[in-house]
């Protein structure tokens, strides 16, 4: 084991809410400053800590992916660039809702309840109450409380912050950051839908060609992950690899070296990409240490698009704006029209250019799914912007494949309004069949 993974796992045996230190790690476990210190980096990467200015970095419990839209207030901290008045010990507690109290008191605490955030400004009777109730405190505006409420506050390990801003900036803040965290949400990583280690098989540089065929026999794949004595991958055989091989062939003689690895945090797009572009079915998942962690297969990818498309959106993109205003015509299934949105234009009131791009991949992409029943993963793409369009005109798209193979697919996309070219486009892309 490396000195960086006993600092992790050393990392992961504190209890949550404990402060940590660099200075700290490296006396405890005998490492220099600057080995503790990435260490803490990989942990805080990880969702495993927080670091909070002014208050230092603390052991946090790990979100799980479908928490995402919740927020620990230790994140608010950061958020609203807030200072920590009392409570730091609950920094790692996650709070359920805010509430901002622009009412009477006991109007207030009906809405405040244990494990949410009352968002107020100086006043003293509501933050104590609000305390009590179990809940956390964001004074807005600058303000102080008093110490007795800062002392509760410590007590109860129930966070007082004091912010800067106004309430309804920090309202919006906070709104925001939930909002950016179910965009998040809907993006899918490599560790979401990989093999687990414990699934997973592989062979070893010491054994042979032998080894490879009975576990091709027990799982019926054909592409193994090879791993040396420290479980770091160094290399892949295929079926291709041993064929006409000697059964007592060392699998290192025979395998392919350097290959394309993932880690957890690779996202979905990034290796679907490479397993088109490299015609590669299996890669291995490793840490950052090179160590096997599981295995993603085409399949997993193909089923987590599909699973991806299913599913209704929560955090709305660009992207997702531009598909939804995008439909089919009613006269030519291989034309699509769509109306532009104040949503879609620049500062000038006409259609923004990225816009007008994304528009011509939806089209080019609804037209590949419908004929060849691919998806697509845009390699070039070169525009002519012939004319300005403006707000709430009405767009027609003809997107037409040039030449399409069994990879790659060449489209020329057309742009009219009113029958007049108002830009067109050529598109290179990737087909990832379904």
């Amino acid at each position: 084991m490396t000195k960086h993974e006993r600092i992790l796992q050393h990392i992961m045996s504190l209890e949550v809410g404990q402060k940590i230190s660099v200075r700290q790690i490296a006396k405890d476990l005998r490492v220099s400053d600057g080995t503790a210190y990435r260490a803490i980096k990989e942990a805080e990467n990880q969702g495993l800590v927080s670091t909070i200015e002014r208050v230092g970095t603390i052991r946090i419990e790990k979100k799980k992916k479908e928490n995402f839209e919740r927020l620990t207030f230790a994140e608010i901290v950061n958020i609203v660039d807030g200072q920590v008045l009392g409570g730091r010990d609950g920094l790692h507690k996650t709070l359920s809702k805010f509430v901002i109290g622009a009412m009477q008191l006991d109007a207030m605490m009906r809405y405040t309840e244990a494990g949410s955030l009352l968002i107020v400004g100086n006043r003293v009777k509501a933050h104590e109450l609000a305390i009590k109730a179990g809940a956390a405190v964001l004074i807005t505006g600058g303000f102080d409380t008093e110490e007795h409420i800062k002392q509760l506050a410590d007590e109860k390990e129930l966070p007082i912050i004091s912010s800067s801003y106004d309430t309804f900036t920090v309202a919006s803040m906070i709104n925001r950051a939930i909002y950016d965290q179910l965009i998040k949400k809907e993006i899918v990583f490599v560790g979401d839908i990989a093999t687990a280690f414990e699934e997973t098989y592989y062979l070893q540089t010491k054994e042979t060609v032998a080894r490879w065929y009975e576990l091709n026999k027990i799982s019926s794949h054909t592409r193994f992950p090879v791993v040396d004595s420290s479980m770091r991958v160094v290399g892949m055989v295929s079926s291709k690899d041993i064929v006409g091989k000697d059964p007592d062939t060392p699998i290192d003689r025979v395998m392919s070296k350097k290959p394309q690895v993932a880690q957890s945090k690779t996202s979905l797009a990034s290796v679907s990409h490479t397993m088109v572009w490299e015609g590669i079915e299996v890669i291995p998942v490793v840490d950052q240490n090179y160590k096997l962690q599981g295995v993603v297969s085409r399949q997993d990818v193909l089923k987590a698009m599909q699973q991806i498309q299913r599913q209704p959106q929560v955090g709305e993109t660009i992207d997702d704006i531009v598909s939804r205003n995008v439909e089919q015509s009613q006269e030519d299934e291989d034309v699509f029209e769509t109306e532009v949105t104040p949503q879609m234009t620049n500062q000038l009131g006409t259609l923004s250019n990225s816009v007008f791009t994304a528009l011509m991949a939806e089209a080019s992409s609804r037209l590949l799914q419908r004929v060849r029943k691919a998806n697509i993963s845009i390699e070039n793409i070169t525009v002519y912007f012939n004319k300005p369009v403006q707000i709430d005109s009405k767009l027609i798209i003809k997107p037409k494949i040039i030449d399409a193979g069994r990879l790659f697919a060449k489209l020329d996309v057309e742009v009219f309004h009113e029958k007049d070219l108002v830009g067109k486009g050529m598109i290179m892309a990737q087909l990832i069949n379904r």
